[in-house]
């Protein structure tokens, strides 16, 4: 039998789910990254102790059958690399807003209202780097999480694909960095930059060592990977432009299928190329990680249900943890709103759910005020898809039905990428 393997990389964790080619799951692992204080140093150790250990949990008799894999990560997460692909210095996550302190460069170099002009985009990461000369003086290589994880499988050093590449300014109509992108990055100081290929494309077999150590095929292929959110958008199945899909995990991203391609940077606004349609959408740092903040799993459970989703709730939030946000305000200076606090904790979780879904509500009517196709339907996918009174919630703002797909985890969506090894 034939297995494909997807890998994903989220703010919490890992996991991993094998399919058949009728996308049947035969196997899904997880593993929670240990929250015991490491520094930002140690997180490429961290990530690489959660790869082996999420294949290490995958029985024998279903990894010698794994024909393809691929891996999904938190868009613009990166890092710099030596030549042998170990890391020079902590890598900077995807909501790390250091890169405002090179604001004024960036916009030299970009485009107006492009993509990269954000404070957590890949490139203001690439230049803050420049800026402080954290690479030394010996070559570097700049990779996303998905694009160094994947190196530890095939060994290719320097491969990325067009959905992690997009925030670092590679221009998915020409499939080439620009020449404002490459003039601009100029110097002593300038990493290498990623090859980038299509999410999807095989990028060779399966390292020998890594092979033998868990029992894949020789011929086992790792396939170019996507974004986390990406990722769990393929997993929902969503095909018609129109439609789009809600993830709801530590942060809320949004992603509705257009004909039309809609970038603007000055809402956090950019679009994937996803075969002939565009993928239009953005990211906000609201969401899951505030409600967890607040309150335990059992507590957003139980007091969900107290909470009555056709009334309104007149508390008026910007559930933030710290200042700065993307989408659908693009502003690293952002400040959380989180008061007036009332004593009655199921009146508060109420406010916070209702502030949530205001702000995705705002994210898709900007997308469709600025040109992408109309929205009519919306899947979630993450965490906060079981919680049906918050989808109730949503339903209210949305205004269009609001669904939980047979498939959400972003992991099966990598599975799917390693399973169709076309250009996406």
């Amino acid at each position: 039998m034939n297995l494909y393997l997807g890998i994903d990389f989220g703010t919490t964790g890992a996991r991993s789910t094998v399919i058949d080619s009728q996308g049947t799951i035969h196997c899904e692992t997880e593993y929670t990254f240990a929250n015991n204080g490491q520094q930002q140093l140690e997180l490429p150790s961290v990530w690489q102790n959660a790869l082996w250990d999420s294949i290490e949990q995958i029985p024998p008799t279903i990894r010698n059958q794994v024909r393809a894999i691929a891996l999904d990560g938190t868009s613009s997460t990166v890092m710099l690399c030596n030549t042998d692909g170990i890391p020079v210095c902590e890598p900077i996550l995807y909501n790390d807003a250091r890169g405002a302190a090179v604001t004024e460069r960036l916009r030299a170099i970009a485009p107006a209202n492009h993509t990269v002009l954000s404070a957590t985009s890949s490139l203001a990461k690439l230049l803050w780097w420049q800026e402080g000369g954290h690479g030394g003086t010996a070559p570097t290589v700049f990779l996303h999480q998905a694009d160094w994880l994947a190196f530890l499988l095939h060994g290719k050093l320097g491969i990325s694909d067009y959905h992690n590449a997009l925030k670092l300014g590679f221009d998915v109509d020409t499939l080439c960095y620009p020449n404002w992108l490459t003039e601009g990055i100029a110097g002593a100081a300038t990493p290498e930059l990623p090859q980038v290929v299509a999410p999807g494309t095989p990028v060779g077999e399966v390292r020998d060592q890594v092979g033998d150590r868990f029992g894949f095929p020789r011929d086992c292929m790792i396939c170019a990977g996507t974004t986390d959110s990406i990722a769990a958008f393929l997993a929902s199945g969503v095909n018609l432009p129109g439609e789009a899909v809600t993830s709801l995990g530590s942060t809320l991203a949004v992603k509705l299928l257009s004909h039309t391609r809609v970038d603007d940077s000055r809402y956090g606004i950019y679009s994937h190329k996803l075969g002939d349609l565009w993928l239009v959408g953005g990211a906000s740092n609201t969401g899951g990680a505030v409600l967890r903040h607040f309150f335990t799993d059992a507590e957003l459970a139980n007091y969900s249900t107290q909470i009555d989703p056709a009334q309104e709730s007149l508390l008026d939030y910007y559930p933030l943890l710290k200042k700065g946000d993307r989408f659908p305000i693009n502003d690293p200076n952002l400040p959380p709103r989180l008061e007036p606090r009332p004593t009655d904790s199921v009146e508060f979780l109420h406010g916070l759910l209702e502030s949530i879904a205001r702000i995705e509500a705002r994210g898709y009517q900007l997308l469709q005020e600025l040109g992408a196709t109309p929205l009519t339907k919306v899947y979630t996918a993450g965490g906060g898809a079981k919680n049906s009174v918050w989808s109730a919630i949503r339903k209210r703002y949305l205004k269009v039905p609001v669904e939980t797909p047979i498939h959400t985890a972003a992991a099966y969506g990598s599975a799917l990428l390693a399973k169709q090894r076309t250009q996406i």
